[in-house]
Parts: structure tokens; sequence; C-alpha cells
């Protein structure tokens, strides 16, 4: 037996939290923008290409402007003479935003431990996944598609992400 509204109306209508249903929104349309500086990518490629098929997790529209897209993938090795620009377009990307940072050089600088590599891009802007791998398998990047999800689905709506977030170049 119904209460409340469903039994005034009936099946004719769904009632739902608001949280859930822009989430479930968000959850399936992605749309990544790449950020490619190595092996990385073209592993990205091969995640978006029909043996993998990354429009099953609904992100095949992989955006070339930062405006157009709301999950960044930064792919590869960043030098600090990178970092103002990887930032630039981490903040012309449309709200709300997720990052993951794919691979052992963008996680960690890998194995270019020197004075122009980044030693990971959560210095320079926070990050939501990390990828691990060099270069990672296109299996790894469906399972941080996931993970995004995941997240997604547990979000607020009301609530600010990455509030105050303050890296190395501010």
């Amino acid at each position: 037996m119904a209460l409340g509204l469903e039994a005034t109306l009936g099946d004719t209508v769904i009632t739902t939290k608001l949280d859930a249903i822009i989430n479930w929104g968000r959850q399936y349309s992605l749309w990544p923008y790449v950020f490619g500086t190595a092996c990385c990518a073209i592993e990205f490629m091969s995640a978006a290409a029909s043996q993998h098929d990354v429009s099953r997790f609904g992100a095949e529209v992989v955006r070339f402007s930062p405006r157009q897209a709301d999950l960044m993938l930064v792919c590869g090795t960043i030098s600090y003479k990178q970092a103002p620009i990887l930032k630039r377009i981490y903040e012309q990307i449309a709200y709300p935003k997720w990052v993951v940072a794919m691979g052992a050089c963008a996680s960690s600088g890998g194995i270019y431990d020197n004075y122009c590599t980044v030693q990971g891009i959560d210095t320079i802007i926070p990050v939501d996944i990390y990828i691990s791998g060099c270069p990672p398998r296109p299996e790894a990047i469906l399972d941080a598609l996931i993970k995004i999800q995941e997240q997604i689905k547990g979000e607020s709506v009301l609530q600010e992400r990455h509030k105050e977030y303050r890296g190395i170049l501010d």
C-alpha cells in the first residue's frame, strides 16, 4: 500500500531526491577533456576505440575545448613550464569538474625525478582519481571512469567540491 503522493497519483509519477536525479544525469554524461603530453594519451585513444569503448560509460563525447568539458584526464609528464597552462585549462572547465591523473608521470612524476618535471599534478590542481601504470592499460581507464561515476553518485548538488584548494602556483 502506497502512502503520500504516490497513493494519490498512482503509477504516473515517480518521486525521488534532487541529488539522485541530477547525479544520475552527471554520471552517464561525462565529457572528457584529454590533456595528453605523452604515451598515456595513446592509451586513452585505445580505451576510446571500439574494443574497449568508453561510450558504454557515457564518456564518448571527447571535447577539445575545456569550456565544454567536465572531466579532465591528464595523460603524461607535466613540466613546470606547462603547469600554468594546466591550471588555466582546469579553471576553464565547466563546474562541477573532476580530474583523473593518468599514469605514473601525472601521478608522481614517474621516472623523471629532476628539476623541470612536476612530481604529481596534485601540487597544481586537485585530483579525484589516480591511475597507476606506465602506461596504464585501457581497462584501468575504464575502472577510473567507474570510480568517478561512483563518486558522483555520492555527491550533493548543494555542496561545493574542492573548496579553497591551494596548489604550488597559488
